[in-house]
């Protein structure tokens, strides 16, 4: 074989070969799941704790006590170990990954006279993340619920810019199994829940009560008290086979007094059994939300879910420094779901929100990127 025929085999097998790492590369990033992306941006979680009742300020899942009652959690908060949970859910646009975390309380309690309760507590946060070729992608922004407000969150380097709501802080980031997550914090009792430290009074101190949580696929443990420094908490897909998400669909058209889980469209049942409203004179029933139920009182052209229906239309109204930004979706099972239990404007889950034209959304999903 001459040197230029040699030369030429040799200059294919090396193309072969890049395009093979290329297109390993390629699968690689792909087939990441859901979990891994979630794992990868979780929040170290800084939950600040009351010695008047720590138990009422561990994260933990809704089915705690073994049942999908909401209407029994408050009842059973010292009968069931609070194995520490948070939920998780990813929607996919062409430009972004948008994970939703939530951090569940069975009680959103109080000590304090003429203050409120209520049954189940449900308060998290959207990360917005960029596809920048990696695995994981970069994280570019957080969105907080704080009871009926949200509140904006950037890390130091990125692109995004006050739109029609302002940002409020930046995020602190710390390194922990391998990637940098950022870190959040709720306030005890209430638990309304910010980056940190801007809620509660838990920094960390030896002399603060309170827990650090961090992210695991497949641990929960329990704090060994009110003041532990290092408990892992697993994340749970919203979209589970029997989980909440399944259940919200299931009596997405049933009465309150039918339904066992949700009293309405996202929000959680809850009564005043068990000594509810026994720190204040009051106790607020069906009073806690789901992430396509949260909702900012105050933030105009979006409304009530959107952080879990809508995620890229919320960023899009809240932040500028976008660039290209994508706010169809490839992935969105929140409307998947609903468009393949037969929801639609005709056909509305009982509480529907009504500024959310349901067929607009469902509009919303796309096969491929262009």
């Amino acid at each position: 074989m001459s040197f230029k025929k040699l030369f030429l085999v040799a200059f294919g097998l090396l193309i072969a070969i890049v395009i093979g790492i290329l297109t390993d590369t390629k699968v690689i990033a792909q087939s990441t799941t859901d979990l891994a992306l979630a794992l990868y941006h979780a929040p170290i979680h800084y939950q600040d704790t009351d010695s008047t009742k720590y138990s009422g300020d561990y994260i933990t899942r809704f089915d705690y006590d073994n049942d999908w009652r909401g209407t029994n959690n408050w009842d059973n908060l010292f009968l069931f170990p609070l194995s520490a949970h948070a939920y998780y859910s990813v929607a996919e646009t062409c430009t972004h990954w948008f994970v939703t975390y939530s951090f569940f309380h069975p009680q959103d309690w109080t000590d304090i006279p003429f203050d409120q309760e209520h049954e189940n507590d449900l308060e998290g946060l959207l990360t917005i993340v960029r596809k920048d070729g990696s695995a994981f992608g970069k994280l570019e922004g957080v969105v907080t619920v704080f009871h009926n407000d949200f509140y904006s969150y950037t890390p130091t380097g990125s692109p995004l810019r006050n739109g029609a709501e302002s940002i409020d802080g930046t995020l602190t980031m710390n390194s922990y199994s391998g990637s940098l997550h950022p870190l959040t914090t709720q306030e005890a009792k209430g638990h309304g829940l910010k980056a940190w430290p801007y809620a509660g009074n838990f920094k960390g101190a030896s002399s603060e009560d309170g827990i650090i949580y961090y992210p695991n696929g497949t641990t929960a443990e329990l704090p060994a008290s009110g003041n532990d420094r290092d408990v892992q908490y697993q994340l749970l897909d919203v979209f589970a086979e029997a989980g909440m998400w399944q259940h919200q669909l299931n009596e997405a058209s049933l009465s309150s007094s039918s339904a066992n889980t949700f009293a309405s469209w996202g929000t959680f049942k809850g009564d005043s059994s068990g000594g509810c409203g026994a720190g204040t004179p009051t106790c607020s029933t069906n009073s806690a939300n789901t992430p396509w139920g949260w909702d900012d009182s105050n933030d105009g052209a979006v409304y009530k879910g959107e952080m879990a229906l809508d995620p890229a239309h919320l960023t899009d109204v809240y932040f500028d420094g976008l660039g290209t930004f994508d706010t169809a979706y490839i992935r969105n099972q929140f409307i998947q779901g609903l468009k393949d239990r037969g929801y639609n404007s005709a056909n509305l889950p009982q509480g529907w929100p009504t500024q959310i034209n349901l067929n607009s959304l469902i509009g919303k999903l796309k096969n491929q990127c262009s």
